[in-house]
């Protein structure tokens, strides 16, 4: 094996042009892995600082032969929209040996495996065909999730955008009308709620925040993806969702409030992997939350996915080390 270092930068990450699909069925296989025991994960370590966290992740796989390690900074900076308050770096390592094979960069595996994620549950909990999707939150991530759903659902026509910030969401809209889908721009959250088949809330930790989505408004046969682990849910009205699922239930049993602690009055009953494994069976219709902080399998999925490609297509830098 070689003893260089492969770089993957934001740009060759991006060129490397994962599909929505990719991602997706990457993580669904890295899913039904876990359920099996063919890999393991573990739960997030976090630093806790003035403004922000340091949280850290780990893997590995004997099936695809990696081992990966995720460094991730969370530290907002107030009056810079555009910079992403998250931060990190995927470090891959080969299983048998033990080297260090490649570098990535965490945001943009981040954005495509969240996306990844939000989908890959959807599958299995939203509505069939739906018409219509809520994004709350327009920032980085709201990209990503535009795509990823139109890509699984072509029934879609219309998006609701909620955003406190005017341009991220005209910027969101712009992206909506080039795939030929109606974007609405909205301020009214109970509205958007009672219009649309599937929500996505991605709204980031603030000290001000206060939760304002009720769930008793959604469709009777709807599916919230709760990317900001439920900090946006009023948390007495999660009682409302039929089926409450997230990615790992040994790093999150509930969802999180404003200020980022456990709700007390409701538990997730299930995850991603035994979903993803089909040992159990969707009702239909419900309404189902998807409420998840990022587990760590999807990280693996993604950066198997990405040096594979890599590799293939000769892309990177390599490093010496």
């Amino acid at each position: 094996m070689s003893p260089d270092l492969l770089y993957l930068s934001n740009e060759h990450v991006q060129k490397l042009r994962i599909s929505a699909h990719e991602a997706r069925e990457a993580v669904f296989a890295a899913f039904r892995d876990h359920a099996a025991g063919r890999n393991i994960g573990l739960p997030k370590s976090t630093i806790r600082i003035t403004n922000g966290s340091f949280i850290s992740m780990s893997s590995a796989s004997k099936v695809d032969g990696i081992a990966v390690a995720k460094w991730v900074s969370v530290v907002p900076i107030e009056g810079h929209q555009l910079r992403s308050r998250i931060n990190g770096l995927v470090c891959v390592s080969d299983f048998g040996t033990g080297v260090p094979i490649a570098v990535l960069d965490g945001n943009s595996i981040t954005q495509i495996r969240t996306a990844a994620m939000s989908t890959a549950a959807a599958f299995y909990l939203a509505p069939v065909a739906p018409t219509t999707i809520g994004l709350i939150g327009c920032g980085l991530q709201a990209q990503a999730h535009l795509d990823a759903f139109v890509e699984l659902y072509p029934s879609v026509r219309r998006i609701h955008l909620l955003s406190r910030s005017v341009s991220s969401a005209e910027r969101i809209a712009a992206a909506t009308s080039e795939k030929q889908l109606k974007p609405i721009v909205s301020t009214d959250p109970d509205k958007l709620l009672r219009d649309s088949d599937i929500v996505v809330s991605m709204v980031p930790s603030s000290s001000d925040l206060k939760p304002f989505l009720d769930a008793r408004l959604l469709q009777h046969s709807s599916f919230a993806s709760a990317v900001d682990g439920g900090r946006s849910w009023r948390s007495e009205t999660l009682s409302s969702f039929d089926r409450l699922v997230t990615d790992s239930l040994e790093q999150s049993r509930s969802p999180v409030d404003a200020s980022n602690r456990p709700v007390e009055c409701i538990s997730y009953q299930e995850d991603l992997g035994r979903l993803a494994s089909g040992s159990l069976p969707v009702r239909s219709p419900i309404r189902a939350l998807f409420g998840f902080r990022g587990f760590v399998i999807a990280d693996l999925a993604l950066a198997q996915l990405a040096v594979r490609k890599a590799r293939e297509r000769g892309l990177g830098m390599m490093l010496s080390r």
